[in-house]
């Protein structure tokens, strides 16, 4: 009886195991239909809407450290980027126990009484919020001059400081990244770190085959020269809506490119940043990353 019922259970649990093999080995989506892509540069796609990959991978748990840098102190407290805080420490804006440091690489206790500008600082929870940008905001989290902000749509998303990750000039629309963590945000906006972004771009006239070219072999600029990663029209029939994939983060990169050879970009929407898209968030709405996506960001 034993062994009868061993086997029936053997039997299952091979079934059950050469179902999961044979679901594995067909896994992956087809890529999305309808568009044609151009590979001018290198083998690379423009996933309009891609989900940050699954990772089986168990983040280290750590004990928060006791003592760390002054600059990184102030980034963790939601006030700005470390090297924001480089240019307030040398100001003399930021004091450690009742006196103003201004030596760069200070170290400080997560216990010592640390102020800006007369502030006290806390170590304050991270947040981490996207924001589908829409047009005529300016991207600053103060700005006299500016009518409207970023920050204005975000005033009841959470007690916390949050500022945005990288900028998005005046007319630009799309994905935005905001949070408190400056480790993370000096991490997303340093060049060495490569971070794609996609854009989609509406033009004032139909892009030839050998500007597309051009701007995937490289071009020059007053500030040097640039490529994009990749370049494709996203309609054959319409050749005034473009895909542009880069990495670099220079001001207003991708309209002088454009404009380099002539054309005027009448839209230019963000559709991709760092493996985040704008999916299923409406024109001037946002959202928390889930802990998945904040894991997959760390890994950057």
């Amino acid at each position: 009886m034993n062994r009868n019922s061993n086997r029936g259970r053997t039997g299952n649990s091979g079934a059950k195991y050469k179902g999961r093999q044979e679901r594995a080995q067909s896994g992956g989506r087809k890529p999305a239909g309808g568009r044609k892509i151009i590979r001018l540069k290198k083998r690379t796609e423009l996933p309009y809407q891609q989900e940050a990959p699954v990772t089986r991978r168990t983040p280290r748990k750590s004990a928060a450290p006791t003592e760390m840098r002054l600059n990184r102190f102030i980034a963790n407290a939601g006030v700005c980027s470390r090297r924001e805080a480089d240019k307030y420490i040398l100001a003399g804006l930021v004091t450690v126990n009742g006196n103003i440091v201004t030596e760069l690489g200070t170290k400080v206790k997560t216990y010592d009484d640390i102020r800006f500008d007369g502030r006290k600082l806390n170590a304050e929870k991270k947040v981490y919020l996207l924001l589908n940008k829409p047009k005529d905001f300016v991207t600053t989290t103060d700005d006299p001059h500016a009518e409207r902000t970023v920050m204005d749509l975000l005033r009841e998303a959470c007690p916390e400081r949050i500022y945005p990750v990288g900028r998005l000039d005046k007319s630009t629309t799309g994905v935005l990244l905001f949070t408190n963590d400056g480790e993370l945000s000096d991490r997303l906006t340093h060049p060495s770190h490569n971070i794609k972004k996609i854009y989609q771009v509406s033009l004032d006239k139909p892009l030839t085959k050998h500007d597309m070219l051009q701007i995937a072999e490289g071009i020059e600029l007053e500030d040097g020269a640039i490529a994009a990663d990749a370049v494709s029209y996203i309609d054959g029939d319409n050749k005034t809506e473009i895909g542009i994939e880069i990495h670099s983060g220079r001001n207003r990169i991708v309209r002088r490119i454009f404009e380099h050879l002539g054309y005027k970009v009448k839209k230019l929407d963000r559709v991709f940043f760092a493996g985040l898209t704008k999916k299923n968030i409406s024109r001037g709405k946002w959202r928390f990353l889930s802990q998945k996506e904040v894991q997959f960001l760390k890994m950057k």
